[in-house]
């Protein structure tokens, strides 16, 4: 345990010592950072020391450590802001069984609508557009895809971590247009990422400690300027508040958890999240996200079942948005064998 504790400790210090110089506004591939599975998001994305299922590889992969199961599936949609849409799963599997781990699998792509293109011509709308030029409309898109391995090391300490490929197209556009002459650029990048994370017990009642470093990456550049990925650090604390009760805890559960959240590109947050389950069926989720301009408050809820031996549930969150944005909902579905 000594040597643990001193790796946790050592951990910490190169987390922090990696995310120490902050540039604001200076990051892209800015997907990365949306807030997924409805289940997390209703909780203010407040989970870096809450152990999970396989959606905490999108968190922090070292709450999968202790799953169990042969296979762990997660998928959800969310509808954000201005029509665009992220889709996402994730599959982990215990190998336990070998004293192996857990590993997984993990996946996002974002579809953000269609764009028209147009062209200045000398012509009676003074421009071209797709029906007078066929291609110039473009269809910007991204991806992530990922391999997620984490294992408990101890009773009290557990450790993940991803590696991912990220890519962003953002289409084709026509540097020079004339009758003689047509040059298109195509604006598409890839870059491998990585993110580590940590979760230690404390040993009083259910007290958990979380740590996550997420998005370090290479410097990517489209055309001339180089920008980083939203490199993200998360130290965060939660408990079941029935363990520290006289409550009947397979009637009543509720988790309360603590981030602070030190961002590359933007000031630091703190996150807040609670989730209130009964009878292990049914689940009401609240949270508070400091320090955003649009939103703040989420919300959740979401039904729990099991049917010989497959555990299913299907939860669902809700994000305000200010004057300027719709509402943000999500949906996300889990299956457990």
């Amino acid at each position: 345990m000594k040597k643990l504790t001193q790796i946790f400790i050592l951990s910490l210090i190169i987390f922090t010592h990696l995310i120490s110089q902050q540039k604001l506004a200076q990051t892209g591939m800015k997907f990365l950072n949306v807030g997924s599975f409805a289940q997390i998001t209703g909780m203010g994305e407040a989970v870096t020391s809450v152990e999970g299922n396989s959606t905490s590889m999108f968190y922090n992969p070292a709450g999968m450590a202790r799953i169990t199961s042969l296979a762990d599936v997660s998928f959800g949609q969310t509808s954000w802001i201005a029509d665009i849409n992220h889709n996402y799963f994730t599959v982990a599997s215990s190998l336990t069984e070998y004293n192996f781990g857990v590993i997984g699998i993990m996946g996002q792509f974002v579809d953000y609508g269609l764009i028209e293109g147009t062209i200045l011509a000398n012509n009676s709308k003074g421009y071209l557009d797709e029906s007078d030029l066929p291609g110039l409309n473009i269809k910007p898109n991204a991806s992530m895809f990922g391999i997620s391995y984490a294992q408990a090391l101890s009773d009290r300490f557990s450790v993940g971590g991803n590696v991912k490929y990220v890519r962003q197209d953002l289409g084709e556009s026509y540097v020079t247009y004339s009758s003689t002459e047509q040059t298109k650029n195509t604006a598409a990048l890839s870059v491998w990422a990585f993110d580590f994370g940590v979760l230690y017990k404390t040993g009083l009642k259910s007290l958990t400690f979380g740590m996550t470093l997420k998005n370090f990456s290479q410097e990517a550049k489209y055309e001339k300027e180089s920008f980083q990925l939203p490199l993200i650090f998360k130290i965060g604390l939660s408990a079941n508040i029935a363990d520290f009760i006289e409550v009947d805890r397979n009637v009543h559960s509720l988790l309360l958890s603590i981030d602070a959240t030190h961002p590359r590109d933007y000031p630091e947050q703190i996150n807040l999240g609670a989730e209130y389950v009964f009878l292990k069926l049914f689940a009401l989720r609240g949270g508070y996200m400091s320090n955003n301009d649009e939103y703040d408050y989420t919300y959740g809820a979401g039904v729990r079942q099991e049917f010989q031996g497959i555990y299913l549930a299907v939860d669902y969150s809700y994000t305000p948005f200010g004057k300027y944005f719709n509402p943000v909902h999500r949906f996300s579905f889990q299956v457990t064998y």
